[in-house]
């Protein structure tokens, strides 16, 4: 009894790492390692054939052209070059139109991968305790309790006939030191303006501990701003460029959406790359963020770990395409199509698929984590950039503080020369004006007129 001839199949391959990853001999055999090489040794075995693996020129997967040829190994498929392409394949309707698809070998989810956060030192992190609009609201309320207290203030001084000076000014002074929780030696005298000065008081009270209390959580114990975690977060941005796989189903599925984040994603997109495991080292250094299938994103993740003991690459949270069906291609009509179908169910019930993709993905539970937990110990030194702010701002009050006490005390001294009665007054005016303008007897110095002197009456 003579053996069947095992016919000799040309197929398609291109890399995909871990499902294909492409291996060329010396002699410029192209072989392939990876869990579809194995499944491809199966088929060849069960299915009494030998095999030429065949790259496209191109070395993508294929697309559409305006004259309805297709590209890359579709394109091979189409034109019936190869018996089929080993793949595996995102399936859709369009590329249906040129290949038959077996059974589904897995369900993929796309999201995107990028440069991991890391810990920022922000020299604005004191103000972000609250969002832009409490600070907002917070502003506009101390200008109108500000105002309020200058008009009430000065409603009841012409009630009660009583002297104001600088009602506005020392108003203001009041509002800015009560909310920040300094002590204010000027009060309003009557019960209308106090009032306002309690309700003021104990608003400024709840304000000021909740936030001491954020930021001090937020300094000792810091958060990581992870800016890209959707579609949307990345087309509002324009610190990270972002590119697609070239000839991929994610390219046509951007291509062809109607929806206005993704056209902004496939309109501003800073070009493309041969595929994720090829980009995978410039991804890591920040260059640009990539949309890939999260098993090929976590491969990464495993040779980022595996070679540098880090992590240096983040899996956004939410998925860019959710439950893609991925297949193997045949040419259409293909004789062997039935029996490849029967192998990849046994394969897949079995759990031998699965074995298989699992041996090429270790190492990756580290780097899986949320990058808020690379910080290590769970409390954080400070450190000079941190404290920049708030410093900055303590130096801010201590000098305004300096010059409303130098304001007061000049005032004063002004009060007693102007008050001084004869016949002593001029020599005591001389007295007072030499001991303000001399740097030794005090730290405040003014200027006056040179004929200030002549406007005093002679003794």
């Amino acid at each position: 009894m003579s053996i069947p001839a095992r016919a000799l199949l040309r197929i398609a391959a291109e890399e995909w790492v871990p499902w294909t990853k492409i291996d060329v001999q010396e002699n410029g055999t192209v072989g392939i390692l990876g869990p579809m090489a194995h499944l491809l040794d199966i088929f060849a075995d069960k299915l009494n054939f030998d095999y030429e693996l065949v790259r496209p020129s191109d070395r993508v997967w294929g697309g559409p052209q305006s004259d309805g040829s297709w590209t890359g190994m579709l394109g091979m498929l189409q034109r019936q070059e190869v018996e089929f392409a080993i793949g595996p394949f995102g399936v859709t309707a369009l590329r249906e139109t040129v290949c038959d698809f077996s059974d589904p070998v897995y369900s993929e989810n796309n999201a995107i991968l990028m440069v991991r956060p890391t810990l920022q030192n922000d020299f604005t992190g004191f103000v972000k305790p609250f969002t832009i609009k409490t600070w907002v609201w917070t502003l506009v309320s101390l200008v109108t309790v500000v105002v309020m207290m200058a008009l009430v203030v000065k409603a009841e001084a012409r009630v009660f006939t009583s002297q104001t000076r600088h009602v506005l000014s020392k108003a203001a002074m009041w509002g800015v030191k009560t909310l920040t929780q300094e002590s204010s030696e000027w009060l309003p005298k009557n019960d209308g303006g106090r009032l306002i000065v309690t309700t003021w008081l104990l608003a400024s009270l709840v304000f000021m501990t909740s936030y001491g209390g954020i930021l001090t959580a937020m300094l000792t114990v810091p958060r990581v701003t992870i800016p890209i975690n959707s579609l949307a977060d990345l087309v509002s941005q324009t610190d990270l460029p972002w590119r697609l796989e070239a000839g991929s189903m994610m390219f046509q599925y951007f291509k062809e959406s109607q929806d206005e984040v993704r056209q902004k994603v496939f309109t501003e997109v800073a070009g493309t790359f041969p595929d994720c495991w090829a980009a995978r080292k410039a991804i890591a250094n920040g260059e640009f963020a990539a949309i890939c299938d999260r098993t090929t994103m976590k491969k990464a993740m495993s040779w980022d770990f595996s070679t540098s003991g880090q992590c240096h690459l983040y899996i956004s949270s939410e998925n860019v395409y959710s439950n893609a069906i991925i297949s193997m291609a045949f040419k259409n009509n293909s004789t062997y199509l039935s029996d490849a179908n029967r192998i990849i169910r046994t394969v897949k019930e079995s759990g031998i698929l699965d074995k298989w993709l699992a041996a090429e993905i270790t190492n990756t539970t580290q780097c899986l984590r949320p990058p808020t937990s690379d910080r290590g110990n769970a409390v954080a030194a400070l450190n000079v950039d941190v404290m920049a702010g708030p410093f900055l701002v303590l130096v801010g009050g201590d000098t305004s503080d300096a010059e409303d006490t130098g304001d007061k005390e000049i005032q004063g001294y002004i009060d007693s020369v102007t008050t001084l009665s004869p016949p002593h007054s001029t020599t005591r005016r001389r007295n007072c004006f030499t001991k303000l303008l001399d740097p030794s007897e005090h730290r405040f110095k003014t200027s006056f007129p040179s004929d200030y002197e002549t406007s005093f009456p002679t003794d």
